[in-house]
């Protein structure tokens, strides 16, 4: 393809459609002369005279005509198709895909339903996993991840962050009783996540981790949830899974004097999307819906 298809096509396309040299070049913003010249040019490439020049107005030829009647289409794409990727810097629009821990299900939902308020325009493709998406190979314009980063060539936004609370089902403590110390952890049915190592995590408090024995392990953190609403046993959760469940009273918050600092929640991408509106639109949505989140205590009020 030449590289120069276009060159001399605007200032043409610019004098048929003033119908002047002057026009075009007030049109174009450059003088009359520079106009003359690359008009003249594109008629010695051509081979042809595209414009009849003499009198007042700049009048084509009838090559010339058939010649405006082909290229003005194309302008008008190269010009129509500028302005949409100018557009698509201003607007967010198009598939916004994200890649979600599972435990955080709960939390992206009113983010998408804020951002399809804000950007009609948008559309949503929700990963869940609990694998780490590697961003560039998959595509993933924005990730939320949990816990420390350890890949510092990614653009990182901390949202807030979270606490550990020790929770059971009121009808499994009316027949269990409620734990008041750490130690009596060991008369209850304890369920806990299963670690990378195929070892239950350990539990942590504000003294410090504490391994449980537990009698339900499992990879999926929301599992645990169903299992201690049902009455199965305790369970410790982020507070943002469990806290709508105590504030219902369907959960009941354990060992308040012991709750811990959990880690961090980011939402992330990687470099070379941080530019793009669809992704500044996410990342805005995330840390506003973090924001808007009351502060609770471990009894699940507001405080």
């Amino acid at each position: 393809m030449d590289l120069d298809l276009f060159r001399g096509i605007i200032p043409f396309v610019a004098v048929a459609e003033a119908g002047s040299f002057r026009g075009a070049a007030a049109a174009l913003g450059v003088s009359p002369a520079a106009i003359s010249k690359a008009v003249a040019k594109l008629e010695e490439e051509v081979g042809l005279a595209l414009i009849a020049r003499g009198g007042r107005r700049a009048a084509l030829t009838r090559e010339g005509a058939d010649f405006f009647a082909r290229c003005r289409p194309a302008v008008a794409a190269v010009s129509g198709a500028r302005e949409a990727v100018a557009a698509a810097r201003r607007e967010p629009a198009g598939e916004l895909v994200l890649s979600i821990p599972q435990v955080t299900t709960a939390l992206v939902a009113p983010v998408l339903a804020a951002l399809r308020s804000r950007h009609p325009r948008l559309s949503f493709r929700l990963i869940v996993t609990d694998e780490r998406s590697r961003l560039a190979e998959e595509a993933v314009d924005v990730a939320v991840r949990i816990g420390v980063l350890s890949e510092s060539s990614l653009i990182a936004r901390r949202l807030g962050g979270t606490r550990m609370l020790t929770v059971a089902a009121p009808n499994y403590l009316a027949l269990r009783g409620a734990p008041r110390r750490l130690a009596d952890l060991d008369d209850h049915v304890c369920m806990a996540l299963i670690g990378p190592s195929g070892r239950p995590w350990p539990w942590l408090f504000a003294s410090g981790p504490r391994p449980v024995t537990p009698g339900l392990i499992t990879e999926h953190g929301p599992a645990l949830v169903d299992a201690a609403l049902a009455g199965l046993g305790i369970t410790q959760a982020f507070g943002f899974m469990v806290e709508p469940l105590i504030a219902e009273g369907r959960l009941v918050a354990l060992l308040d004097d012991e709750v811990a600092t959990g880690p961090d929640v980011h939402a992330i991408c990687s470099p070379g999307r941080r530019a793009t509106p669809r992704v500044r639109a996410a990342f805005d949505a995330f840390a506003d819906a973090f924001a808007a989140e009351p502060r609770r205590g471990a009894s699940g009020r507001a405080v």
